[in-house]
């Protein structure tokens, strides 16, 4: 900790945000920018419960009632933030959630939680997908 003033105190932790695992600060705030519209999340939510199977657009659309050019534009924002993929299987897609990319937002959120010090319930660890 130091000191920046009467009483305010910060952590040091400026290397960290510049370069997490993988990604770098610009990519964690893509992701976030990302979910940040209604949509999308939950697009991503459905493909995270979805699990590794994925879901094709035409399920994402029917349950949602969204149109599928809404969605085809929405999944495409999902993954230049990294958060989903797509595989062709035949002419069929199949779109999932990038499981790795979702755990190092969450872990670039919590790092440095409660200072340091275990405060968090298990349930809000990383996904074990």
């Amino acid at each position: 900790m130091q000191t920046i003033g009467p009483g305010l105190r910060y952590l040091a932790v400026s290397k960290y945000f510049e370069y997490i695992g993988n990604m770098e600060e610009k990519d964690i705030v893509r992701a976030l920018a990302a979910l940040a519209h209604d949509l999308r999340l939950r697009v991503f939510r459905m493909l995270v419960v979805a699990g590794p199977e994925g879901l094709t657009p035409g399920t994402v659309a029917a349950q949602l009632d969204v149109p599928n050019a809404t969605l085809s534009f929405h999944l495409k924002e999902l993954m230049n933030a990294g958060l989903v993929t797509q595989e062709r299987d035949g002419r069929t897609l199949i779109y999932r959630a990038a499981y790795d990319q979702m755990n190092a937002v969450l872990g670039f959120l919590t790092e440095n939680c409660c200072q340091g010090q275990s405060c968090l319930s298990p349930s809000a660890g990383s996904c074990q997908c």
